[in-house]
């Protein structure tokens, strides 16, 4: 097993630097529930992991102008970039007063630019259900995204897929992000819930209690890929949101503020693609012509 993005085997903060490893700040010492219950827009790990994915989103964005369907909520600022990129996103909203403010349009404290050469696309908020897309006619967008882990809040997550594969045109794709079994084992663990981690490797459905009391449903690479078949996508890709771990991650950043533009680099580029690497598992899917 790999180490896991945030609670496994450290990373050395000097094979970045050149620093000696005496020289660098303690690594705080924090819980994954404390690590990754709640996505603090100020921490220097979340303004990492947020613009990782905006980074990855940008890569993944279809090249023309497109129709879009953003079921990732609003604290998710992928559509303001879809937007800027071009395209026509409708988001979905779980109440009338969640639609977007002026601050969403900002993308790790900056507002994202226009595609040059494009003109910026619209987005339409409509409140809605994303395990129900009734509203929306079959066929009726070019591409879903489904970010920010909503698919593992979506317990009956089976049903929520069928319904972006109804809406999809064919050819259309879909991006997601749900938690991965080695997050659902860290807090399963920092719970004293031995029994149910003996048995969370080899689950076919792993449910865990969240620090706020909801339920998340985790996933290896392989449920993920078996899951999106059978809603009638192909997988394109799978692979871990983020491969650094958090404490590298903060550690760098508290040594040198302008790193974040570097690790965001390094993190594009890795290659590691084994579910036991992250927290969050990322995936692609495409709807058959």
């Amino acid at each position: 097993m790999r180490p896991s993005s945030g609670f496994a085997a450290r990373t050395p903060a000097s094979s970045w630097t050149g620093a000696p490893a005496d020289a660098l700040p303690e690594e705080p010492t924090r819980s994954p529930a404390e690590q990754f219950a709640g996505s603090d827009p100020l921490s220097a790990y979340w303004r990492f992991y947020w613009a990782v994915a905006g980074a990855q989103l940008a890569r993944w964005l279809p090249a023309a102008p497109s129709r879009l369907l953003d079921l990732s909520a609003p604290e998710f600022r992928g559509a303001p970039r879809a937007v800027a990129a071009g395209h026509d996103v409708v988001t979905l909203l779980p109440s009338a007063d969640q639609a977007p403010k002026p601050s969403l349009s900002l993308v790790n404290g900056h507002a994202p630019a226009p595609r040059p050469g494009r003109a910026p696309g619209r987005m339409r908020p409509v409140v809605g259900d994303p395990a129900a897309l009734l509203g929306f006619a079959s066929e009726g967008f070019d591409g879903v995204i489904a970010d920010n882990r909503v698919l593992s809040r979506q317990l009956a997550t089976e049903e929520a897929l069928g319904e972006i594969a109804r809406v999809l045109r064919p050819g259309g794709r879909a991006l997601l992000c749900v938690d991965s079994v080695v997050l659902g084992m860290a807090l399963l663990a920092e719970q004293d819930c031995w029994p149910e981690l003996s048995f969370a490797p080899s689950a076919d459905v792993l449910l865990v209690p969240w620090p706020d009391g909801s339920i998340t449903r985790c996933f290896t690479a392989e449920q993920l890929t078996e899951m999106l078949s059978g809603a009638g996508l192909e997988t394109e890709w799978i692979r871990p949101r983020t491969v650094l771990s958090a404490s590298t991650v903060e550690v760098m950043m508290e040594r040198d503020p302008r790193a974040l533009g570097r690790l965001v680099e390094m993190e594009l580029h890795a290659e590691e693609s084994d579910d036991y690497v992250g927290v969050h598992l990322l995936a692609s899917a495409r709807k058959p012509e």
